[in-house]
């Protein structure tokens, strides 16, 4: 486990144990973690859409045209931390490293417009600071079950007999087998008799520019008696979540922290809400930041040894799209 020792895990434990709701947000390296009771979420300049619990409805936005302009760093760019990553998983230190970069966009919406137009599982809105869209859910607790749900492996839609393409590339069945059994022994630090429900389902992204198809295995669990009602507990054991970062977690953190020259922040890390008696959590994929004037979409992808430098490339770029269709 890594030292996950910031103290709003305790107070998400007497919140959740309390059962009072809350929404909390949580960034990749486990630095912030930053909760909201209900009636702090519009007032600290949060929007939240997740399926079971709403943001306040904006006035009339409605569907318009826009242009999405990227601007990708040069693959040499790219390439020395591709590199990097890939020398590691020649010696041996992590055989799955989840390396990602960040790509200046240009687009004629605001990030208001892009939280209220997109579709997408868990959306949220930070201020005029940043908009995730992301379609992966994280953990879900019901009734003292857990399950999780990770997203490994997508490709281009259009391709020909695209899911049987994706389900058979060596390379990304390496890699969704390698994320299961990691979120498989993660998912057993804190529930018992554990297993895979769902292997390798595919579900379709639409988005204007293209529409793809992402792979995600759906695995769970009974809640150890000693975690029952502990959200916060929970997450300091299960985060950083392994599907945006790899494995072995510490060794592949220390491989991402060199090859990454930009940091994650709140994007790969975790948001949730806890309705006073059920969970919801979502990775924080899918993710624009503004530094400036400028936007920032983050993106990436997980590299083995079988990664082909073009092809990680290119997944990359894909992934930069706003589900508005």
């Amino acid at each position: 486990m890594l030292e996950n020792n910031h103290p709003n895990f305790l107070v998400m434990d007497e919140l959740s144990l309390s059962k009072v709701p809350f929404f909390f947000m949580i960034d990749f390296l486990v630095e912030k973690v930053e909760i909201f009771a209900e009636d702090q979420i519009s007032e600290n300049g949060l929007s939240i859409d997740f399926q079971n619990v709403k943001a306040e409805k904006f006035g009339q936005t409605t569907a318009k045209k826009f242009e999405l302009k990227v601007f990708p760093e040069s693959p040499e760019t790219y390439q020395k931390g591709f590199d990097l990553v890939q020398q590691n998983l020649r010696l041996g230190n992590s055989y799955l490293t989840n390396y990602t970069c960040q790509t200046e966009i240009e687009i004629n919406l605001t990030l208001k417009q892009i939280f209220e137009l997109s579709a997408a599982k868990y959306k949220v809105l930070y201020k005029d600071e940043f908009v995730c869209f992301s379609p992966e859910t994280f953990i879900e607790i019901k009734e003292n079950r857990i399950s999780t749900h990770p997203m490994k492996g997508t490709i281009d839609a259009s391709i020909e007999n695209a899911v049987e393409v994706l389900k058979n590339n060596s390379k990304e069945k390496a890699e969704h087998y390698t994320v299961v059994d990691l979120l498989r022994n993660d998912l057993s630090r804190v529930a018992d008799d554990v297993k895979v429900d769902e292997f390798q389902r595919i579900d379709l992204i639409k988005t204007a520019q293209k529409n793809l198809y992402a792979m995600s295995s759906e695995i769970s669990g009974t809640v150890k008696p000693n975690f029952r009602g502990k959200i916060g507990s929970i997450f300091r054991e299960l985060l950083p979540a392994g599907s945006i970062l790899g494995a072995p977690k510490r060794k592949t953190l220390e491989i991402i922290l060199e090859a990454e020259n930009y940091k994650r922040g709140f994007y790969t890390g975790v948001c949730g809400w806890f309705d006073g008696e059920d969970l919801d959590s979502g990775v924080m994929i899918r993710f624009i930041e503004k530094e400036g004037e400028k936007l920032y979409f983050k993106s990436g992808g997980g590299i083995t040894h079988l990664s082909n430098f073009a092809d990680e490339y290119q997944e990359m770029i894909n992934k930069i799209y706003v589900p508005i269709h």
